[in-house]
């Protein structure tokens, strides 16, 4: 018989009567048999094929159908070497319905569970023999992830949303995912056009149904670090200020703007072959704030009962639940969706909150839509994730963020750690690092000296940057300013509001230890608010 091809040949006898537990395969600094494993199996499978020819063979001799001639001397082998054979790993014999032998597999020693293939599994195996290295395999499930948002840094940004959109896909791509992000073609005119001069139209348009009308939409498309990004083009992206308003406020057709996204998401990795072919229905959705809440509605609502999306998921990830998307409930027949679906964003206000006596307080919550249909919601934080559940912090919707708290999880916003690294940074004056931390100190004199300050290394210098907003703790740093200014500190803001500064003013002009530090106080684009120092 001819020997049995196990891609390197390995000598071995065994008998055709011998039981699955009573066959072994040891590893051997000969055969070296663990890098064989490792090394020659990398395609996740091992077969074995039988031989037709019958007698003895150079590889498995004495493995025939019907002979056990070499039954007796295998067994006394095995009373010998049995101790050696709790560590090797055993071999279990595969028959036809004939019960001829068609092939092997490998048994663990331990409860001897049948592995048939190394396919889909995480493989570690160790070697027994001094220097001999293990490779370790590790089998890495990857998904098709689809951001949407309304902003992504570089290309919009104005917060912690920016940031966490433009980087973390980038992260995910890296380890094997294949990674969309779709987010509005915001024009302004200004000289923040040239972020999308990367991006280029794709010659792919589409109509989408709302707003008691058709609406076509364009993409435009760039391929950067790995990561495809996705721009909706419609002419509301194009008008001057941020991506939700201007000086005069929030644009009014902000809930018209991001429905258009949520609807475009959706027909994204349907109808775009990115790198010659489409993300298909099988994706994982990552729905951030509002502005993508209709996403998982959609998905629920318009695509499932028809059979699109049915192995779809999506997750919702709050960054501030304070803004909900809520708009009077006449609206909902604008948003594109079933009417048997306006439970699902129905949305009252209590009784001190409605405007008039005459005032129902019905509206919609997108935002609330979101929470109800997502798979799973993220907060940028564990402790975020408890405090929209409070009162205090669940803006009205508490009581169904606890009810959701099986699947409601918090998980640290994290940083770009390249870009965000002292020792490298090109947006400090000098570089620092945990080594060396000389460039720390002459960072700060470079800012003292920038915003008017004494050049003064030892005292404090206490900054505020952020939005005129009441989450950002605005009312503590004006009620914190007399008893900070009693101590020796530099205090700069760079977008107190108006109404801040008076404060200031008023403070400055009766407390005569404020007059006598007023140089440790620094302003910054006054002219903004229309206030001349």
């Amino acid at each position: 018989m001819g020997s049995l091809p196990l891609i390197r040949v390995i000598t071995c006898k065994l008998a055709t009567n011998i039981s699955r537990e009573g066959c072994s395969f040891r590893p051997s600094r000969q055969l070296r048999f663990g890098h064989l494993l490792t090394r020659s199996f990398q395609n996740g499978k091992l077969t074995v094929v039988r031989s037709d020819k019958t007698g003895n063979g150079d590889g498995f001799g004495g493995l025939t159908d019907g002979s056990n001639s070499n039954a007796v001397k295998e067994e006394e082998e095995e009373g010998k070497e049995e101790e050696k054979e709790k560590h090797g790993l055993m071999l279990g014999i595969d028959r036809d319905d004939s019960g001829s032998v068609i092939g092997l597999h490998l048994i663990p020693p331990g409860d001897h569970e049948v592995i048939d293939s190394y396919e889909d599994e995480a493989t570690d195996t160790k070697d027994q023999d001094e220097g001999i290295e293990d490779e370790i395999f590790q089998t890495r499930v990857t998904y098709n992830i689809v951001f949407v948002t309304a902003e992504a840094a570089p290309y919009s940004k104005t917060g912690g949303l920016g940031d966490v959109c433009g980087s973390l896909p980038i992260i995910l791509a890296g380890r094997g995912h294949r990674v969309m992000v779709v987010s509005p073609r915001y024009l302004h005119g200004t000289s923040a056009d040239k972020n999308f001069t990367g991006a280029f139209d794709v010659d792919r348009r589409i109509k989408i149904h709302c707003f008691g009308g058709e609406q076509e939409i364009a993409f435009f498309h760039e391929y950067r670090e790995g990561v495809d990004w996705v721009f909706v083009d419609h002419p509301s992206y194009h008008r001057p200020g941020n991506p939700y308003g201007d000086s005069h406020g929030a644009f009014g057709d902000n809930q018209f703007r991001f429905t258009l996204l949520c609807h475009t998401a959706c027909e994204a990795p349907l109808v775009l072959p990115l790198g010659g072919y489409t993300y298909g229905e099988k994706c994982l959705f990552l729905v951030n704030d509002w502005h993508a809440g209709l996403v998982p509605v959609l998905l629920a609502s318009k695509y499932r009962p028809f059979g699109v999306y049915k192995d779809a998921r999506s997750i919702l990830v709050i960054h501030n639940l304070a803004h909900q998307g809520v708009e009077p409930a006449a609206s909902y027949k604008n948003l594109g969706l079933p009417l048997e679906w306006y439970g699902a964003l129905e949305w009252v206000f209590p009784t001190w909150a409605r405007t008039h006596a005459l005032d129902t307080g019905e509206a919609v919550n997108i935002l609330k839509g979101a929470i109800v249909t997502a798979d799973r919601i993220l907060t940028v934080s564990k402790g975020y994730a408890w405090e929209i559940t409070t009162v205090e912090g669940g803006y009205g919707l508490n009581d169904l963020l606890s009810s959701r708290r099986s699947v409601l999880n918090g998980i640290v916003n994290g940083i770009d750690v390249a870009e965000w690294d002292p020792s490298s940074d090109e947006h400090i004056a000098f570089h620092y690092s945990v080594d060396d931390l000389s460039g720390k100190v002459q960072c700060k004199t470079a800012l003292q000296q920038e915003l008017g300050l004494p050049i003064r290394p030892e005292c404090p210098l206490i900054g505020f940057i952020g939005r005129l907003d009441y989450q950002k703790g605005i009312d503590l740093i004006r009620w914190a300013t007399p008893e900070l200014m009693e101590d020796n500190v530099q205090l700069h803001g760079n977008l107190f509001g108006r109404r801040l500064f008076s404060n200031l003013l008023q403070l400055k002009k009766h407390f005569s230890l404020w007059m006598m530090k007023g140089d440790n106080i620094s302003f910054q684009k006054w002219s903004e608010y229309g206030v001349q120092i």
